[in-house]
């Protein structure tokens, strides 16, 4: 066997780079991992304060915490994935790709005029909210594909599954303001 042959196959020579490429290997499936929890944690939080800000108005909600959730002061021109982000998140069921367009151009009317084919865009983009781990994909009850928002545990956003965090309202005391547990 030729020297050349050992560089070429540096696993063959014994070098370390086999135990680093396996170490790193080891780290980016740990992280990756623990981007789809979070991001199941985020869509659960977020699905908690859409139902509440339902429920109770907008108004319940601090101006830099719509804007994180894509709800704030809407820009000139919102972008198409944070559009069909907002669409997916405050569904009620999930959706197929043709009603995600019907609710895209009922909330954000110029929007889809920017598109060739608005449901290719569509599809593309709810594809890519499962591969941000941010939606998941199945088949529905008549054999179409549909997507929805993620939340905890993998869990559906039927009142009946949906695990919610508990919360405790704040009450605010007429006398000066402060919120009291």
């Amino acid at each position: 066997m030729s020297t050349a042959s050992n560089v070429t196959n540096p696993s063959q020579a014994g070098l370390p780079v086999d135990e680093v490429i396996r170490s790193a290997e080891k780290q980016l499936v740990q992280l990756l991992q623990e981007r789809a929890e979070v991001m199941k944690r985020i869509g659960t939080i977020k699905q908690t304060l859409v139902g509440l800000a339902k429920v109770f108005g907008d108004s319940l909600l601090s101006p830099e915490l719509l804007r994180l959730m894509g709800r704030g002061t809407p820009r000139p021109q919102p972008g198409f994935t944070r559009a069909c982000r907002v669409v997916l998140m405050e569904s009620g069921t999930p959706l197929e790709a043709r009603q995600g367009c019907n609710e895209l151009q009922r909330r954000f009317p110029d929007l889809l005029e920017r598109h060739k084919i608005p449901l290719a865009s569509v599809t593309t983009v709810f594809n890519r909210l499962v591969g941000y781990s941010e939606a998941r994909s199945f088949v529905g009850g008549n054999g179409r594909r549909v997507w929805e928002w993620v939340a905890d545990n993998g869990a559906s956003k039927s009142p009946a599954s949906t695990a919610l965090p508990s919360f405790k309202p704040r009450l605010i005391s007429p006398a000066n303001g402060a919120g009291k547990q």
